[in-house]
């Protein structure tokens, strides 16, 4: 009879995330979050414990391990009340991309940076009048003599303000109308012609979202990561592990939403006993339990399967993880402000905030419906529908 678990190595990855996160909590990140502040203290200090980059290379500063690595790191941050979404950006997209595309000199340019925190890199692909579909994507990229002159916009692009470069997604100029052939560049974040505005949020989070204005940036050639025509392939190496680590942000959440629900309906009173007697509040945690359980093992089956280089499969999976993720996070946030009556709505007991927080889970980094619309025709063989 055989068991699943995760391995050693991973539960003790948890363990001593957990235990660095727990040191700042939900009261930190809340506290950053509403004063304007940013989490540069807790994201320094994950990097120096070696968590940051575990996914990266040991021989660019990283840790040698997979996105099922840097996917635990995410969610037990998020846990502990600490959901960073620039672990689903740096290290897991820019970093995956650059350490499969990237030449040795860009690696070793690139990588110890995303790894020690000192070089965080956003990721660039959404564009104002190219959401969902990617393929409208206008942002162009020709040659000028030895180099590059970007042009373009992008829309809710993460945590510009706190990183160093940008991994910009765009297409050749030559190749503006047919199919997408993604060129990949990473943009220094102080580029002449680069302009980053903030979008304002009901969002509490310490970290941004930005409009981006590109105009007439100028690059260097060395600033292509892979190939000009390597296609989707190049970009899809990246969202994947995106899914992965947007999932595990969204099943942290779900975590601590349950946990606050279930230490609040042990401890609370109304009619004689505890709440948490009754099943009109057991029943539903009971429920989140079940939900996040499931999410959890098909994301570590996404992760399993990517890290063994099974593209096809982990994309499913990865899909179906972040749905499911995303589903059972805002369940759980919703049944324990339930769970908590009027305190649900209050300040103190942050539940509150994580409505808009796990809401969002739903829409990106790529939305319930064309998760749908993946699964009825990748899984199911039913005919395209967009």
């Amino acid at each position: 009879m055989t068991t699943y678990t995760e391995t050693e190595e991973r539960q003790e990855l948890r363990k001593a995330v957990t235990a660095l996160a727990s040191k700042y909590g939900r009261e930190y990140f809340d506290g950053q979050a509403r004063s304007g502040g940013k989490t540069t203290e807790l994201w320094l200090d994950i990097a120096q414990h070696g968590f940051l980059g575990v996914n990266v290379p040991e021989e660019y500063g990283g840790g040698g391990g997979g996105i099922g690595d840097v996917a635990a790191v995410c969610e037990e941050l998020a846990a502990q009340g600490c959901p960073l979404l620039l672990m689903v950006v740096s290290p897991a997209i820019c970093g995956t991309i650059i350490s499969r595309y990237g030449t040795e000199e860009q690696k070793r340019r690139w990588l110890p940076g995303i790894c020690d925190g000192t070089g965080t890199m956003a990721f660039a692909i959404t564009e104002p009048d190219a959401g969902t579909n990617t393929h409208n994507i206008t942002t162009t990229a020709r040659r000028d003599g030895d180099g590059w002159v970007l042009n373009g916009r992008k829309i809710w692009i993460s945590g510009v303000d706190e990183a160093s470069n940008v991994l910009v997604v765009s297409r050749t100029e030559d190749a503006k109308t047919g199919r997408l052939k993604p060129c990949l560049f990473v943009v220094p974040t102080d580029s002449p012609g680069f302009e980053a505005k903030a979008i304002p949020m009901e969002l509490v989070s310490p970290e941004k979202q930005f409009q981006v204005f590109i105009d007439d940036v100028r690059l260097p050639a060395d600033a292509l990561v892979g190939d000009e025509d390597g296609g989707l392939v190049q970009l899809f190496a990246g969202l994947n592990p995106e899914r992965i680590l947007a999932a595990a942000f969204n099943l942290g959440l779900a975590r601590y939403a349950l946990d606050k629900a279930v230490a609040y309906a042990k401890e609370r009173q109304v009619f004689s006993t505890p709440i948490g007697a009754h099943q009109a509040i057991a029943h539903p945690l009971a429920q989140s339990h079940i939900e996040i359980e499931m999410a959890r093992l098909m994301n570590q089956k996404a992760a399993a399967l990517f890290d063994a280089g099974d593209e096809l499969a982990a994309g499913e999976a990865a899909n179906m993880a972040k749905y499911a993720a995303a589903e059972a996070a805002c369940d759980a946030v919703d049944r324990a402000i339930q769970t908590h009556g009027g305190n649900g709505a209050s300040q103190e007991y942050g539940l509150a905030s994580l409505l808009v927080a796990t809401r969002v889970g739903r829409i990106a980094p790529v939305s319930r419906e064309m998760i749908l619309n993946f699964v009825a025709m990748h899984s199911l063989g039913l005919p395209k529908s967009y």
